[in-house]
């Protein structure tokens, strides 16, 4: 892995956007909420994407069926806040975190052990077949609704915000909503945490030394092949807490909505740079803001800007803002 300056052109390309949507938008207080609402959005779907950019940049997998475990950590958040009622009914925050954050953790545990079943009899046997990969993980996904349709039943749930987080802080004129700050924060976590475990840990140094030379480093002891299936639960975990942020942030829940949310997902990664952490974040906020700034602006063309974005940055840099074999 040859080392390079660090690229900054793309970092450039957030705030860029934003202020070039300032005179089109008018009024600074619309601006701010726009934008914040834009970035918790972008927040959300990284930590849908962060998982598939896991499982593709270091396992080689397209794995379309990802959509599941984010309806999966959905349907589970609706179980385990219902089931605490009394917490989320409370006015005061704290109580209102003791109950989301574990309904994020059972939702993570569900998603990673059926991400692990996935793994086993699904994608293990299509390893290194791409085309194969495509057609039985999409397979599976249509498997995975059926079976939550069976749990759940096939109607929308609501998934309606704990009280303590729900109305706005006004910053001047504009409102912020409490939830979409949480949302910030809990995408930031995630994006340093990876970050951290990837490139300072042994474990993250072995993941990446295994993309490498896969041979060399079981050679040395290390049993490459379970540290992957690792990755893929991880992968599968992360979709699952974003699938509860993602519930959370439209207050309902369907078993097709991993796929609905699939489209936006699949832009980030190639906006990204295919297996890049840090350019699915860069793409991600992309995808959030020019979703909120042209659904105010002309709400007929929201999902066409998202794609003429990805046109347009594909023409910049064909293999994405941070193509991983340039790293």
């Amino acid at each position: 892995m040859k080392s390079m300056d660090f690229d900054w052109k793309p970092l450039a390309l957030v705030p860029l956007l934003a202020l070039l949507m300032v005179p089109l938008i008018g009024s600074s207080s619309t601006w701010i909420t726009l934008t914040v609402a834009g970035l918790a959005m972008g927040m959300i779907i990284f930590v849908i994407a962060s998982g598939l950019t896991l499982v593709f940049g270091l396992m080689d997998v397209l794995n379309f069926g990802h959509g599941v475990f984010i309806a999966l950590g959905a349907f589970v958040a609706t179980s385990v806040l219902g089931a605490m009622s009394d917490w989320t009914n409370s006015d005061v925050l704290w109580r209102n975190l003791v109950a989301v954050f574990p309904a994020m953790l059972v939702a993570m545990a569900v998603a990673g052990a059926v991400g692990l079943a996935f793994e086993r009899f699904i994608v293990r046997p299509v390893y290194g077949q791409h085309l194969k990969q495509i057609l039985i993980t999409m397979g599976g996904m249509i498997i995975g609704e059926e079976l939550i349709k069976v749990v759940w039943g096939p109607a929308q749930i609501a998934l309606p915000l704990p009280e303590g987080m729900r109305g706005s802080l006004f910053l001047g004129d504009a409102a912020i909503e409490k939830y979409r700050l949480m949302a910030v924060a809990v995408g930031l976590g995630v994006f340093l945490t990876l970050t951290w475990v990837l490139g300072r840990t042994k474990i993250g140094l072995l993941i990446r030394a295994g993309v490498q030379d896969r041979e060399m480093v079981e050679s040395l002891g290390y049993r490459i092949k379970r540290l992957f299936i690792g990755v893929f639960v991880v992968g599968s975990a992360l979709a699952g807490l974003g699938g509860v942020m993602w519930g959370l942030y439209q207050q309902t829940v369907t078993p097709q909505m991993g796929a609905q949310v699939n489209v936006l997902i699949f832009i980030v990664i190639i906006v990204g740079g295919l297996g890049s952490t840090g350019g699915a974040l860069i793409g991600a906020l992309l995808v959030g803001l020019m979703a909120n700034y042209t659904g105010f602006l002309a709400p007929k063309v929201a999902l066409f800007s998202n794609i003429a974005l990805m046109v347009g940055v594909l023409l910049w840099r064909p293999q994405g803002v941070y193509p991983v074999a340039n790293r």
